[in-house]
């Protein structure tokens, strides 16, 4: 298993938190997210190597901003 670990600017509330857990969960490689509107963060654990663009691409895509 590999995890890793995103700065998400734009997440103000546990609603936040759940669209984009809800969003990730969908991705075929992802085991489990955990999303932190407080530490701007967000820590997915994938069971089989994808690329991290595809994650990115999904938050930017439901209208979050992953920093570098």
């Amino acid at each position: 298993m590999k995890e890793l670990t995103f700065k998400v600017e734009g997440m103000m509330c546990n609603g936040c938190e759940n669209r984009v857990q809800n969003s990730l969960k969908t991705v075929d490689g992802v085991e489990n997210v955990s999303a932190s509107h407080v530490t701007g963060t967000v820590t997915v654990t994938l069971n089989k190597e994808i690329d991290e663009s595809i994650i990115k691409n999904k938050i930017e895509d439901i209208g979050y901003e992953v920093k570098e």
